[in-house]
């Protein structure tokens, strides 16, 4: 199930730093698009990687701070606040997880086995918003619940979708709600649609049966 609705979509892709854009994918495909980077990273276990991956992904192109330079919104190992079990990563705002990374290798072909992991780290942290999974070659990205996501494959992403992984994903997007801002309003579209055609619906057996009278 698509996380946004395409219209409400665009019009959050229009409004994007179209040259923070250009500059973020050059560095993302010269690092996840060489084939020899590839290769290694594929033939990495999820250990010898994750924390690079943070870096190589979440600080060179996304723009995060990671832990332990100052002002960090970037951190590992972030400890559930009930029990001793530690999510991969966490994106941090004014303290508090915002979003739960949890990362595999790619030996792991299907995220979908992750999500109950992946949510039961947001469920064990207060005010957490968004859930990202990854195994270095594809990426999940939810919001709120599990019902829906957007899935990218950082090998072989294209320029357009990579606009809609910065839109989700940037620091300067994801600390700002914007991406939770796209689907409620998302939402809202999609109930507008809904009656609208509810509405033509019953106009239109309404004019039926008037017809068969």
């Amino acid at each position: 199930m698509a996380l946004f609705q395409n219209s409400v979509l665009n019009k959050y892709l229009k409004g994007i730093d179209q040259k923070a854009v250009d500059n973020a994918f050059e560095v993302f495909t010269s690092h996840f698009h060489n084939p020899a980077i590839q290769e290694n990273i594929r033939a990495s276990k999820e250990e010898q990687y994750q924390g690079e991956f943070l870096i190589d992904l979440f600080v060179k192109v996304f723009g995060y701070v990671k832990n332990p330079n100052p002002e960090f919104n970037l951190t590992t190992e972030l400890k559930n606040i009930r029990g001793a079990k530690k999510t991969d990563g966490a994106i941090l705002l004014d303290g508090n997880a915002l979003a739960v990374i949890e990362l595999k290798g790619t030996n792991t072909n299907d995220l979908g086995k992750v999500e109950g992991q992946a949510f039961g780290y947001k469920a064990n942290q207060t005010g957490c918003v968004y859930v990202i999974t990854s195994n270095f070659e594809k990426l999940r990205f939810y919001i709120d619940n599990a019902v829906a996501f957007e899935e990218f494959n950082l090998f072989t992403i294209t320029k357009e979708r990579f606009e809609i992984l910065w839109l989700c994903c940037a620091a300067s997007n994801l600390l700002k709600n914007l991406p939770k801002q796209i689907k409620d309003e998302s939402l809202s579209q999609e109930e507008v649609i809904t009656k609208k055609l509810y509405k033509d619906y019953s106009a239109f057996r309404n004019a039926i049966f008037d017809n068969i009278q």
